[in-house]
């Protein structure tokens, strides 16, 4: 079964304990008690600079079908722990909550609310396994995607790790992230088919194989595929055989045709082959075929290859994009951060040994701070959602490493990150296309500083709180310290 399938009912999908807590606000008379909960993630993936926000789609598709079956019920009944009055409120089990999301493609900072929803507080308990898993998942990916395409510099990059994915959902999402991070496209046929991925491939080492000559395996394909014609040229020798018999189909079938090729190299020394390669392309006067580099590639290995000016023209990149094997966690967390008692808001806390675990009370907004006359990203501001900050007032900010540092900004301009989603339960958010969402996140990356985009020390994107919320935070970590 694939989990993407959007026929899928992965109501069950949830860690257990959303269940028994569930039993016990409704055997607790907590049915329609309305809490706020915030998921926010609190360090960037491989020491980096930003995020991207991706996952939001497919939580919004579970949400909008999120229902019990008979058959649901049936195993619940069978656990023995629930009791049947909170079964028979399953049976009319409809997700009613407000939700409030940061649009997918957004570049995010640590602790700031992403998502946030309101509701009856089974409701929104509930939805805590799935949020996290599509948020942390698809933003993983689509944050490792943005850093290997910005390693490319302008270089083309194709995700092709779909088989060494875990499993079909990594695989499927995966490719949904990474081309929204920024990929050209994906070798993953289904995530076309599915949400419009661009799907890409050439040939493998087993097309060579299977033929009597590798010249015969490269002219059979070059006669199917001309206008897109890249011959893999290391299943033997890559500068003795693989790249003769290329040059020669290329000079016999594709250049006739009006078309330049390319040439793939997916193992040894990619410096040194793709530098030999270019130098016997261009000697036989191809010089605007395409050089494309394989073999377990991330946005290190691609910067070290290009400081050493290998003239690669594209990347196929694999398990250390689909896997985010050099980090292959996005600590994204769900947390409680009100309750609603006659219509009040009361702000709740989880304080910690560990300082970074503390988390921000409140029903909240992001503003997100952008220079007038550049348009670059200045800071994001948590506030109180119902804060107004006022571009036409001079607004101070702190520097987040030490508060005592201020910054006055007079020449911003401020945007809400947070989008209503859902209202009540009922949708209200136009989905953009994919396309739209990956055009709509390079625009927002360029709209960082360059120094936020260094792989290495990259600049702390300053995140600050309104000075309401942090007197709210203040006065209820005070409170706490004198009930110890």
């Amino acid at each position: 079964m694939i989990l993407t399938d959007k026929d899928t009912n992965l109501t069950m999908l949830v860690d257990f304990y959303e269940l028994t807590m569930a039993n016990g606000y409704f055997e607790n008379g907590m049915v329609d008690k309305i809490a706020y909960f915030d998921l926010f993630f609190r360090r960037v993936p491989d020491d980096g600079g930003f995020a991207i926000m991706a996952g939001l789609e497919q939580l919004i598709d579970y949400l909008e079908k999120l229902s019990f079956t008979t058959a649901d019920i049936e195993y619940l009944r069978r656990k023995k722990v629930f009791s049947e009055g909170f079964l028979h409120y399953l049976e009319d089990f409809k997700f009613t909550c407000d939700v409030y999301a940061i649009p997918e493609g957004t570049p995010i900072f640590p602790g700031e609310p992403i998502v946030t929803i309101r509701g009856p507080i089974i409701q929104a308990q509930f939805v805590e396994t799935i949020a996290l898993l599509y948020i942390n998942h698809q933003s993983l990916i689509a944050t490792k995607a943005n850093r290997i395409v910005r390693a490319a510099a302008g270089r083309s990059v194709i995700e092709m790790g779909s088989r060494r994915a875990q499993g079909s959902d990594g695989a499927v999402l995966g490719a949904r992230a990474s081309y929204i991070g920024g990929v050209a496209g994906s070798s993953c046929t289904i995530a076309d088919s599915l949400y419009g991925v661009p799907a890409i491939g050439t040939m493998a080492h087993s097309w060579v194989q299977s033929f009597d000559t590798e010249y015969e395996a490269f002219e059979k394909y070059a006669r199917l595929y001309p206008n897109n014609c890249t011959l893999l040229v290391d299943t033997y020798d890559t500068l003795r055989s693989g790249m003769p018999n290329a040059i020669k189909i290329l000079k016999e079938i594709i250049l006739p045709k009006g078309y330049e090729g390319a040439v793939r190299i997916d193992s040894g020394d990619a410096a040194y082959l793709s530098k030999k390669a270019r130098e016997m392309l261009d000697g036989a006067g191809l010089t605007k075929t395409r050089i494309i580099i394989s073999n377990s590639l991330d946005e290190y290995t691609i910067k070290d290859l290009l400081i050493q000016q290998a003239p690669i023209d594209g990347f196929g990149v694999g398990e250390r994009l689909i896997t985010s094997k050099t980090e292959p966690v996005f600590g994204g967390v769900y947390k409680l951060v009100a309750m609603e008692t006659e219509g009040a808001i009361i702000p709740k806390i989880k304080i910690s040994n560990n300082p970074e675990k503390v988390t921000t009370p409140g029903f909240k907004q992001v503003y997100r701070l952008f220079d007038k006359e550049s348009n670059k990203a200045i800071a994001d501001v948590i506030t109180l959602f119902d804060e107004e900050i006022n571009s036409n007032e001079p607004y101070t900010i702190f520097d987040p490493n030490h508060t005592w540092k201020r910054r006055e900004l007079t020449h911003f301009y401020a945007v809400k990150l947070l989008q209503p989603i859902f209202e009540k339960g009922r949708l209200v958010y136009q989905l953009p296309s994919i396309e739209e969402i990956r055009n709509y996140s390079h625009a927002e990356v360029d709209k960082l500083w360059e120094e936020s985009l260094r792989f290495e020390k990259p600049h702390q994107f300053y995140v600050d709180l309104s000075q309401e919320l942090w007197d709210l935070k203040q006065s209820l970590l005070n409170m706490h310290s004198r009930n110890l």
